[in-house]
C-alpha cells in the first residue's frame, strides 16, 4: 500500500465520519476535501475544482432551477389538485395507485419535491376523510426514491454516477437505457408496500395531532399585568376548554408546577407552556397573553404589543419549517435560532418528533428542557409575507406548511413553466440534445419569459448539494490518480476469488446500498463508482451492470430515515420509529438486492 492510498483512506475515512456524525455542515465537509486533496497533492489545484464545472453539478443546478419555476408558478399546485381526487379510493387500491403516481413524476422531478407536495396533500386528505396517514407515506416515499432510479435524471445520483463513470473512460448511459431495470424494481416495491403497509403505524382523525401529521407546537404564554384573567382559575381562558390546546407546565417565580390543574389560579407574569396546533393557537386571546422570552424555555420570544406592525395579522404568515440532517439550526437552543434568523422570521414553537413517541407524552416536562433541534423536529416561525420565500432559501429545510398564504397563479407563467419541462425531457429523451444541454434550454426559456429571475434563483437553490457534489466528484478522481481504487478492487478479488460472478456484483450491491444507509448517497456513489468500473475491468467484465449495481444501491437505503432526504422527511412526522425503516425497509432492500442483482447479472458475459 503506497502512501498516496494512506492519505486518500485517512481523507476518506474523516469525510465518512463527518458525514456520519453530521458534526459539519455537508458544504463545509465538501469544502474541507477540496483543501486536503490540495495540500495532500492528490490533485492538481484545477483537479481539485473541477466539480464546479462538471456536467452533472450544473445540471443538478439546472434541474433545481426547473423545479423552482414549477412550485412557483402553480405546475406543481395545479398537481396537487389533480392528485386530491383520488381520495375516493379505498386504502386497499390508494398505497399502490399513491405510489405509482409519485414514482411517474420523481422519474422527471425531483424526488424530494414530490414527497413535500404528498405529504401536504396525505395530511390534508387523512384529516377529512379519517384514513390513516402513516400507512401512504413511506410507501410513497419510498416509491419517489424508486421512481427517481428509472431515468437518468430522476436522481442527482444517477446523474452524479454517469459523470464519474464517463470521466473513467465509462459509455455513457441514455436517458431510458436502464428504465426497464427501474420499472420492475419498481413493481416489486410497489407490491411488497401494498402488503407492508398493514404493518405500518394506524391512525385515525382523532389521532392526528398526535402524530404531528398536523401541526402541534410546544408554545410559551405569559400572564399579562393587566389581564381580566389574574386571579382567576386557568380553566376561565377560554383556550383551556379548547380540546386541541393542553397545558403542560407552569413557572411562577422560577417555581415549577408541571402539573398544573385546572383550579390553579392564575397570577401576573405567570408562564405559561401548552402543546396546540397553529390554528387553537392563534385563537389564544392576546389581550391576556403574550409571548414572553426567557432563558430557562429559551424557544420563546417577545412580541412587542407596542409595535403596530406586529398587531398586523394580515401582513404575517405562520411557515412550518422542518430540519433536515446538516441544517445549521442541529444542536442550537431557540434563542440562537432566533439569532441566526434575524430580520427574516420570528420563531414562534417547536415541534419535537420524540414528544409524539409512545409514552413520551407523560414526559413532555422534561422535553421542555431538551429544546435543541435535531434532524425531524419543525419550526413554526412567524414571518412577513414578503420576507417567506428568504425561508425557501435555507439549507438542509424545508417548509411543509405556509399558513393563512395566498397566492395569484399567472396562467401564461404556468403554462410555459410546464412547456419548459416537457421540452426538457423530450429533448434529452428523444437524443436531440444531452440532458446538460436540454436543461440550460429549460432554464433559459424562463429567464427569457421572466417565470423565474435569478434573484430568486440564488436565494432559493440548495447550494448544500451543489459544493458536496463539487467536492465529492475531486474526491473519486484522487481514488483514480493514487490507485486506491484498483488496490480496493484487488481486495475484493482476492477476497471474493472463486466466486460466481452474480455472487461479486452481489457483494458490491451489498456493501453499496449499506453505506448509503449512512452518509450521502451522491458520497456513496463518488467513492463506489471508480471501485465498481476497476473491480468489472479485473474480472473481464462490462461496467455497465458493475455501475448500475452502484447507481440503484446508493438510491436503496430504504433501512434507515438518514438514508434519502424524503426518508427523513417522513420520519420528521412523527408517524415512524427507526424500526419501521430498520424492518420492512431492511425487507424492501434485502428484495432488491436479490432481484436487482439476478436482473442486472443478464448483462453480464459468459453466464
Amino acid at each position: 500500500m503506497s502512501f498516496e492510498i494512506i492519505l486518500v483512506f485517512i481523507i476518506l475515512g474523516v469525510t465518512i465520519l463527518l458525514f456520519a456524525t453530521e458534526a459539519l455542515p455537508i458544504d463545509k465537509i465538501a469544502f474541507l476535501i477540496i483543501v486536503a486533496l490540495v495540500l495532500s497533492g492528490l490533485t492538481s489545484p484545477e483537479e481539485a475544482i473541477s466539480g464546479f464545472s462538471s456536467s452533472a453539478t450544473i445540471t443538478i443546478l439546472m434541474l433545481m432551477i426547473l423545479a423552482i419555476g414549477l412550485e412557483d408558478n402553480g405546475v406543481i399546485d395545479l398537481l396537487t389538485q389533480s392528485i386530491k381526487k383520488l381520495k375516493i379510493l379505498p386504502m386497499v387500491l390508494m398505497v399502490p395507485v399513491f405510489m405509482l403516481i409519485s414514482a411517474s413524476i420523481s422519474s422527471f422531478i425531483s424526488t424530494t419535491a414530490v414527497v413535500v407536495i404528498f405529504i401536504k396533500i396525505i395530511a390534508q386528505l387523512s384529516e377529512k376523510y379519517n384514513f390513516s396517514a402513516p400507512k401512504l407515506l413511506m410507501p410513497i416515499s419510498f416509491a419517489g426514491i424508486l421512481g427517481g432510479s428509472c431515468t437518468l435524471m430522476g436522481t442527482s445520483t444517477n446523474l452524479l454516477v454517469n459523470s464519474v463513470a464517463q470521466k473513467l473512460g465509462a459509455e455513457q448511459f441514455s436517458f431510458f437505457e436502464f428504465t426497464l431495470y427501474g420499472v420492475i424494481l419498481l413493481v416489486v416495491g410497489i407490491v411488497f408496500m401494498t402488503f407492508a403497509s398493514r404493518w405500518l403505524p394506524k391512525t385515525n382523525k382523532n389521532d392526528l395531532t398526535d402524530t404531528s401529521v398536523g401541526n402541534t407546537f410546544l408554545f410559551s404564554l405569559t400572564v399579562k399585568p393587566e389581564s381580566k384573567l389574574i386571579g382567576t382559575p386557568i380553566s376561565d381562558a377560554k383556550f383551556y376548554k379548547n380540546p386541541d390546546i393542553r397545558v403542560l407546565r407552569l413557572i411562577r417565580n422560577d417555581i415549577v408546577n408541571d402539573n398544573p390543574g385546572p383550579n390553579t389560579t392564575l397570577r401576573p407574569n405567570d408562564k405559561l407552556v401548552v402543546l396546540s396546533d397553529v390554528k387553537a393557537y392563534a385563537s389564544i386571546s392576546k389581550e391576556d397573553f403574550r409571548l414572553t422570552a426567557e432563558n430557562e424555555l429559551s424557544f420563546l420570544e417577545d412580541i412587542d404589543p407596542d409595535n403596530e406592525s406586529d398587531t398586523k395579522k394580515s401582513a404575517y404568515s405562520y411557515v412550518e419549517l422542518l430540519i433536515l440532517p446538516g441544517s445549521e439550526f442541529i444542536d442550537k437552543s431557540f434563542s440562537e435560532i432566533k439569532n441566526l434568523l434575524f430580520n427574516i422570521a420570528r420563531p414562534l414553537g417547536i415541534q419535537n418528533r420524540r414528544q409524539f413517541q409512545k409514552g413520551m407524552r407523560l414526559n413532555l416536562p422534561k422535553i421542555i428542557k431538551n429544546t435543541n433541534l435535531q434532524a425531524g423536529d419543525k419550526l413554526l416561525l412567524k414571518a412577513k409575507k414578503e420576507d417567506i420565500e428568504h425561508l425557501y432559501s435555507i439549507n438542509n429545510s424545508i417548509v411543509l406548511m405556509h399558513h393563512e398564504e395566498d397566492y395569484k397563479i399567472n396562467p401564461y407563467k404556468r403554462t410555459i413553466s410546464l412547456v419548459a419541462l416537457v421540452m426538457v425531457v423530450g429533448l434529452a429523451a428523444s437524443g436531440v440534445l444531452t440532458i446538460l444541454s436540454s436543461t440550460l434550454c429549460g432554464v433559459g426559456l424562463l429567464l427569457i419569459t421572466n417565470c423565474i429571475s435569478l434573484s430568486k434563483i440564488y436565494k432559493k437553490v440548495n447550494w448544500q448539494i451543489i459544493f458536496l457534489l463539487a467536492g465529492m466528484i475531486p474526491l473519486g478522481i484522487a481514488m483514480n490518480n493514487s490507485k486506491t481504487d484498483i488496490w480496493i478492487s484487488e481486495m475484493l478479488l482476492n477476497f471474493l476469488t472463486g466466486q460466481n460472478n452474480i455472487i461479486i456484483l452481489g457483494v458490491l450491491f451489498a456493501i453499496t446500498m449499506i453505506i448509503s444507509g449512512f452518509i450521502s448517497n451522491n458520497a456513496t456513489a463518488v467513492i463506489i463508482t471508480p471501485i465498481a468500473i476497476t473491480l468489472a475491468a479485473g474480472l473481464n467484465l462490462p461496467a455497465k451492470p458493475f455501475i448500475l449495481a452502484v447507481m440503484f444501491a446508493a438510491n436503496f437505503s430504504f433501512f434507515t430515515p438518514m438514508g434519502y432526504q424524503t426518508n427523513t422527511l417522513i420520519y420528521g412526522t412523527g408517524a415512524y420509529k427507526f424500526r419501521h425503516f430498520l424492518i420492512i425497509g431492511g425487507l424492501l432492500s434485502i428484495i432488491l438486492l436479490v432481484v436487482g442483482t439476478l436482473l442486472l447479472s443478464t448483462m453480464l458475459n459468459g453466464l
